[in-house]
């Protein structure tokens, strides 16, 4: 068992809470039995698995270790003190893995016919980013392509909030110029959601070949996605405020494009 938090392979998972050392070495944490288990069935390379017994009571206690083990990798053993050292967030459920970070372009193949697409562009928040995903996994879309982020994708918050269905999704990773061009080539209509949008999201047909594009809560859709938008819709807001969180916007749209698409 590691019960000292300067153990080399500690302080390495230590600093994978910070986004430079997540670039340099090509790894990020997976912190929670769900999480972890979805990025193994998902077929994502994990490093390292570490196990606290103490918070596994809890959490499942020998069964879990018995699946994890039967995963064919190393469980590594760490008291409770290294285990909170380790965690991202206040939440232990006793099983934390390091795994190596995908790396995806655009890809056409990636896209079967008539796919429904989720643009993210800018997007700050990693908690919206994970709740986005999570409501994309949900509905069913073919793939997300993340444009200009302000956060990595795989920070392990964003991890933690798609629940770990960011393993099981096609996301691809390119610049808001590369992913228009990418989309025009391929007659997929690009509709932008912006609250200046005319015409009203349940009244914009969602079916057929289709990327949805959302911007960053700040500062909404780059000009690029406007300028090159087929159509430009929006959800109507009947109160005081002029738009909602960036995650609820996505639920709303995934899910009425799934609807129309039924």
């Amino acid at each position: 068992m590691i019960t000292s938090t300067t153990n080399p392979r500690v302080k390495r998972t230590v600093k994978l809470k910070h986004r430079k050392y997540r670039d340099l070495f090509g790894l990020t944490v997976v912190d929670g039995l769900r999480e972890v288990r979805r990025a193994y069935q998902s077929g994502i390379e994990l490093n390292e698995i570490f196990v606290c017994f103490d918070d596994l009571k809890v959490f499942g206690g020998q069964a879990v270790c018995d699946e994890v083990r039967s995963w064919g990798r190393e469980l590594v053993e760490v008291s409770t003190s290294v285990f909170e050292k380790m965690c991202f967030g206040d939440r232990t459920e006793g099983v934390l893995a390091t795994c190596r970070i995908p790396r995806q372009g655009l890809d056409p193949a990636a896209l079967k016919a008539d796919p429904l697409v989720v643009i993210l562009d800018q997007i700050e928040k990693p908690g919206n980013l994970g709740a986005i995903l999570r409501s994309c996994d949900g509905a069913g879309v073919d793939a997300v392509i993340v444009t200009d982020l302000r956060t990595d994708i795989y920070n392990p918050n964003v991890i933690r909030s798609s629940t770990g269905t960011i393993f099981s999704m096609r996301i691809m990773q390119a610049s808001a110029f590369e992913t228009c061009q990418f989309l025009k080539e391929r007659k997929i209509r690009i509709i932008a959601a912006t609250p200046e949008g005319q015409q009203s999201y349940y009244m914009t047909d969602l079916t057929g070949a289709v990327a949805i594009v959302l911007g960053s809560e700040d500062k909404g859709l780059s000009d690029l996605w406007v300028q090159h938008a087929d159509i430009q819709m929006s959800i109507p807001m009947l109160g005081k405020a002029d738009s909602l969180n960036v995650s609820n916007t996505a639920a709303i749209l995934v899910y009425e494009a799934l609807r129309q698409r039924r």
